[in-house]
């Protein structure tokens, strides 16, 4: 009792500095508008379940750029493509850190990963190596056999699930670990049996979701820093356990890897092994084995879940529209036959399919909300001050619903990217800020070419191949869309679906 008195004191005394200060450095312009603040925790409560839902709700009031306090930090949010671009464009490289947060500390190695280390040299130097190593065209392209080879195996084991129903979240999953670890590390992590799966596979996706969930907290000790120690949500508890087994789970690979010298790898964690040693520009630093374990977590929670959810959320969008499967299944026939399945080098021929993903990406952008970044320094948008240490959280999934620049934004309509549609020029990777669910800008998601491929082959190829019908007999337009929250969109209940084949028997 005397600890939490204690807390409250501090933060009591806290918040009397902050105000006086704020009161001599008052700047001439004013704040953003935004929900009138509780004492000590701020706007914090008004987030509710689901924080994107509440904020897009919140921006219809107050405006698409909105200034919100959670605990004692500045916290502005971007709800339209024109304030995103100022945010992500004009502003980007005063908004290319990240603020504090429990989730970078306590499972993201301290920060020495990709994804929330702070700008600079060292960021610059992990960007450079997953970019030239892990993400770039000709990367991509020599492992191009590796994600054809995991997509068949899939096929197979839809086929071999004859009249039973699939959980096709828990194959789709599989199916993205097993491909990206396959470049990564150089072999599969998870076996799959005939329409069944390891059952670590089960135990790993927990942990990725875990991972989203965790991280999707608004945690009360990363705005409100006197009552961390309290940990009242038991949040940084559950990070510190699920970090314990996500570095058992990466030492394992890690010296496994190693103790198999007297073999040929051809894959990305041999290079980070091999770069250990050598001088960055700087000639300084150095890669370190934590900073491996640290880019290994990044790539497989970043890159699994991501692309499996959004595949998941396409079918069942499709499920959901039997004529814009039927179209998706024509345009495929025409250009690849029904002999054998899609290649990845079909992808471009096939624009319909193409608009699908990105109608998918729109409406079920797997970010909601955009990593937060932090203002380096203060600075003037539209009129309105941002000071210094101010958070951004950008809410793509309020911009690509925001019926200003989407006619019937609820309705799912790829017809409105393809020719003499709406957005016909629009595309997802970063330049046209109506729909950037990779986000944009210098800290734009390093593995975007890769995860547009896997979601393009993933649903061309499900699409292409089964027929599908929902389990228990369900009528397509009763099917569940709700969402559940975390850091990633994940969908409220799997997918369950019987898979029926379409093709000649040689193409499974």
């Amino acid at each position: 009792m005397s600890t939490l008195l204690l807390g409250l004191a501090t933060s009591m005394v806290a918040i009397l500095i902050y105000r006086v200060f704020k009161l001599v450095t008052r700047p001439s312009h004013p704040l953003p508008p935004g929900p009138r603040p509780w004492p000590i925790i701020g706007n914090l409560p008004q987030l509710g379940p689901v924080p994107h839902h509440a904020l897009a709700k919140l921006a219809q009031t107050y405006g698409p750029l909105m200034h919100l306090r959670l605990g004692f930090v500045d916290v502005v949010v971007a709800a339209s493509a024109s304030v995103a671009a100022q945010f992500l464009k004009v502003h980007d490289a005063n908004f290319s850190s990240r603020p504090p947060n429990a989730g970078a500390k306590y499972i993201a190695y301290n920060y020495q990963d990709l994804v929330f280390a702070p700008y600079g040299p060292r960021w610059r130097m992990l960007r450079k190596i997953s970019s030239v190593h892990l993400f770039s065209g000709k990367a991509l392209d020599e492992f191009r056999h590796l994600r054809q080879e995991e997509m068949a195996r899939l096929t197979r084991n839809l086929t071999s699930a004859g009249s039973n129903s699939v959980n096709l979240a828990q194959l789709l999953n599989v199916c993205t670990t097993n491909a990206l670890s396959r470049v990564m590390i150089g072999r599969r992590v998870f076996n799959d049996g005939s329409a069944g799966c390891d059952p670590r596979a089960d135990e790993f996706k927990s942990m990725v979701v875990e991972v989203m969930v965790l991280a999707g907290v608004f945690n009360i000790g990363d705005f409100i820093p006197a009552l961390e120690f309290l940990d009242l949500q038991g949040v940084q508890a559950k990070m510190k356990k699920l970090h314990k087994r996500f570095d058992e789970f990466l030492t394992s690979i890690i010296e496994e890897h190693k103790a198999c010298k007297s073999e040929k790898h051809n894959d990305m964690l041999s290079t980070l092994l091999s770069l250990k040693d050598v001088p960055d520009d700087e000639g300084t630093t150095r890669l370190t084995d934590t900073e491996i374990k640290a880019l290994l977590l990044n790539m497989f929670t970043a890159g699994t879940d991501t692309s499996s959810s959004t595949t998941e959320w396409a079918i069942a969008e499709l499920i959901r529209h039997p004529r814009m499967l039927a179209q998706v299944q024509q345009e495929i026939d025409a250009v690849v036959g029904r002999d054998r399945l899609v290649t990845e080098l079909d992808l471009p021929n096939l624009p319909y399919l193409q608009a699908v993903v990105k109608e998918t990406f729109r409406l079920h952008p797997s970010t909601p909300l955009s990593l937060p970044r932090m203002a380096d320094k203060s600075c003037e948008i539209f009129g309105y001050h941002i000071p210094k240490g101010a958070t951004l959280l950008v809410n793509v999934w309020a911009i690509s619903r925001d019926p200003k620049e989407w006619s019937d934004p609820l309705e799912f309509k790829p017809e409105r990217f393809l020719p003499g549609g709406e957005k016909a020029e629009v595309d997802v990777r970063g330049n046209d800020f109506e729909v950037i669910p990779f986000g944009a800008g210098r800290r734009i998601c390093a593995g975007m070419s890769l995860g547009l491929r896997m979601v393009q082959l993933l649903t061309a190829t499900l699409a292409h191949a089964f027929d599908w019908s929902l389990a228990d007999g369900l009528q397509h337009e009763k099917l569940n869309m709700d969402e559940a929250y975390g850091l990633t969109l994940q969908r409220a209940a799997p997918l369950i679906v019987h898979p029926r084949p379409r093709l000649s028997p040689q193409a499974y």
